[in-house]
């Protein structure tokens, strides 16, 4: 099951690095998840400062 990231995301870029997969990019208006890339690790949860990152 796939991350997504939810409107309490800041555009901060924190968990873009960290994704080793590189499943996560700059959207419109917040980062955004590519569902299809995701392998599932948790690792962008766990460093997102405002917790807007859960499993879908």
């Amino acid at each position: 099951m796939a991350f997504v990231i939810s409107d309490s995301c800041v555009s901060c870029g924190t968990c873009e690095p960290e994704c080793p997969v590189g499943a996560i990019s700059q959207g419109d208006s917040q980062f955004v998840i590519d569902a299809g890339a995701c392998v599932s690790c948790g690792t962008c949860a766990g460093v997102c400062p405002t917790g807007a990152i859960s499993e879908e």
